[in-house]
């Protein structure tokens, strides 16, 4: 046997460990509009019922797909992306409610730690939230599992550097603000003022939606880098339906922006 395909043998688990593209992930086809507009050389394939586009955005090889909402359909989704194209890094671009009462439809968090609002026992005396736990280890898991630090400050750099659409609210035309944060992800849809001060408080949450804790525990327990970056539609209180109906297209254009800047940073 030639030395030079010994080698390839010996190094095969390593070459196909770690593919040279980037994931990205979208919850439903609104966050995914702009990225696949702009993707060069679509291809299509479905797995398991799922469909794949590679090709490449921002000059960089990228594998995108629709996840559906939830964290059911974020785990499968994620699981089987990591599985099939061994992506390098995975990153979230989508829409989320605001927490953090600073913040308003249009404005976009970087997350930093992404946890669950919804995992864990349920009393008269309120919600007691527990960490989930590696299944083969029994070992638990982080109650907040961290984005990549350097795609964290890599989004943060290339968000001064974007001109984002300006969001239409009742102080006239504004620019969205941009802030790195804690994100929340519950199977729930939050229209709840009561709610939201829970999160704030118990959680320090700035944002809530419904994948992203269930993205990063996939890529946690995978050892792949991640990112999940939002903009909110709605300030998830008792508007949020209205507002999310009103803002969702720009504040998915707006995230999908960001995504775009990050994946063509080298």
């Amino acid at each position: 046997m030639k030395k030079s395909l010994l080698l390839s043998l010996l190094l095969f688990p390593y070459l196909v460990a770690a593919q040279d593209v980037t994931g990205i992930l979208g919850a439903f086809s609104p966050e995914l509009v702009l990225l696949k507009k702009k993707m060069e050389n679509p291809k299509d394939t479905l797995i398991s019922n799922v469909r794949f586009t590679k090709g490449k955005l921002s000059g960089r090889p990228v594998v995108l797909a629709e996840t559906g909402v939830g964290k059911v359909n974020a785990a499968i989704t994620t699981t089987i992306m990591i599985e099939h194209f061994k992506p390098r890094e995975i990153v979230f671009s989508g829409i989320a409610g605001g927490i953090d009462p600073a913040l308003s439809p249009g404005d976009l968090v970087i997350g930093t730690q992404i946890g669950y609002h919804d995992f864990g026992a349920l009393s008269d005396d309120g919600m007691k939230y527990w960490a989930t736990k590696n299944p083969l280890t029994g070992k638990e898991n982080p109650a907040f599992f961290k984005c990549d630090s350097m795609l964290v400050e890599k989004a943060l750099a290339v968000s001064k550097k974007l001109t984002f659409r300006k969001v239409n609210r009742e102080e006239g035309n504004i620019a969205p603000a941009v802030k790195k944060g804690i994100i929340v992800t519950g199977d729930v849809f939050v229209s709840s003022e009561i709610a939201t001060k829970r999160l704030l408080k118990d959680l320090n949450a700035d944002a809530t939606e419904m994948e992203g804790a269930a993205i990063a525990q996939a890529c946690y327990q995978q050892h792949i880098p991640f990112l999940i970056i939002r903009s909110l539609s709605d300030k998830a209180n008792q508007k949020a339906k209205a507002d999310m109906d009103t803002f969702y297209e720009i504040a998915a254009e707006n995230a999908a922006l960001l995504v775009m800047g990050v994946v063509g940073v080298k």
